[in-house]
């Protein structure tokens, strides 16, 4: 499932945006993570889970380490 190119364009990692680009990358289809600082946050159902928590929650996991598909958020 991949998020719309669009949409990519225009979202932002919510800690980031204000102070730096916070660029998102896709990854696995299912993941977006950001360049900046490496939340990532998971797609589930093809929404994007754009929530700061949930981007830090697997910032220290490595991305090929991430699960696909991602666990519903807590």
């Amino acid at each position: 499932m991949m998020v719309n190119q669009e949409l990519l364009e225009i979202l932002r990692c919510p800690a980031c945006v204000k102070e730096k680009p916070g660029l998102l990358e896709q990854v696995r289809e299912v993941w977006l993570v950001c360049t900046d600082c490496g939340r990532k946050y998971p797609i589930v159902e093809e929404i994007p889970v754009m929530l700061i928590s949930e981007g830090e929650r697997w910032r220290a996991l490595p991305v090929e380490d991430l699960p696909a598909p991602p666990p519903r958020p807590e």
